[in-house]
């Protein structure tokens, strides 16, 4: 029986493990052709579960996967799940300039949409890469054709975070929307329950409960993301990255995918589009 009967939006943010953010000190991209992936196994293993409990997703996907992975990008068209972008190669918009964010953003939309034969209207930043420095990447969102990002977390982070800006869907004064990650309100301060980390960190049953709060005090969706290789407890280790990114990266890799298909049980789930009346 499900907690509740709205519809939130279930994310994926299609990316191997060598391409987060927190190694991004320890891999060169230039050495990325070298490795294998594992992105497109785990994909489809996400696919298959998904099937399993009917769920679709949004699949927000570098470009630099869809290339190599063309049949993934299929699967997620053919069974009826969103396909979006998450830029070319998982750079940051922070450490782009306009012109390399436009191209990066083209580029990823441009090899979406060819392989997958469908119109992207979703975009969302690595690392929710979007704040206060960088609004002019909206215009670049809308210019290219763009409905919606989700691309902000406002909560207090070392990596990202605009606290400040609003917690629920909203639209730029160009016209762009944007569907921040979801927080809670505790002691005055946003708390982060969007997932990935967070919802690897916690116990099942914290991350139910907030969820569930949010669900009370709200009358928004909610939205819970989470990448392939967080349920991959295979996945070679890179012993020279930072002590607290390998704690971020690897803690409970084992038992994310059995927490996954609980949620999947627990909440009702639909796309992006479906679950914020994206038009």
């Amino acid at each position: 029986m499900k907690l509740d009967n709205r519809l939130n939006a279930m994310t994926v943010d299609v990316e191997d493990y060598f391409q987060v953010s927190a190694f991004e000190g320890v891999i060169d991209k230039k050495d990325w052709n070298s490795i294998s992936l594992r992105v497109g196994d785990n994909t489809h293993r996400l696919l298959d579960l998904f099937a399993e409990n009917n769920v679709k997703s949004t699949f927000f996907t570098l470009g630099w996967v869809a290339k190599r992975c063309p049949d993934v990008i299929k699967r997620i068209v053919n069974e009826g799940h969103e396909l979006a972008s998450h830029g070319l190669e998982h750079q940051r918009a922070t450490t782009m300039t306009k012109t390399q964010l436009f191209d990066d953003i083209k580029q990823s939309k441009d090899i979406l949409e060819d392989i997958g034969e469908v119109a992207l209207k979703g975009y969302r930043a690595p690392s929710f890469s979007i704040n206060d420095s960088n609004t002019w990447a909206y215009d670049i969102l809308k210019e290219l054709g763009f409905v919606y990002s989700s691309s902000t977390y406002p909560i207090k982070h070392d990596l990202y975070g605009v606290p400040e800006w609003p917690r629920f869907k909203y639209q730029r004064e160009n016209g762009l929307i944007e569907i921040p990650i979801p927080t809670v309100r505790k002691k005055g301060n946003n708390v982060g329950i969007g997932g990935g980390g967070y919802f690897r960190l916690y116990p099942y049953w914290l991350s139910k409960r907030r969820i569930s709060e949010f669900m009370k005090t709200e009358t928004a969706p909610y939205s819970f993301y989470f990448h392939p290789w967080e349920i991959d407890a295979q996945q070679p280790k890179f012993g020279t990255a930072p002590w607290k990114s390998k704690v971020r990266h690897y803690i409970n890799l084992s038992k994310m995918e059995g927490k996954v298909e609980q949620l999947l049980k627990d909440f009702n789930w639909t796309t992006m589009q479906a679950a914020y009346n994206i038009e």
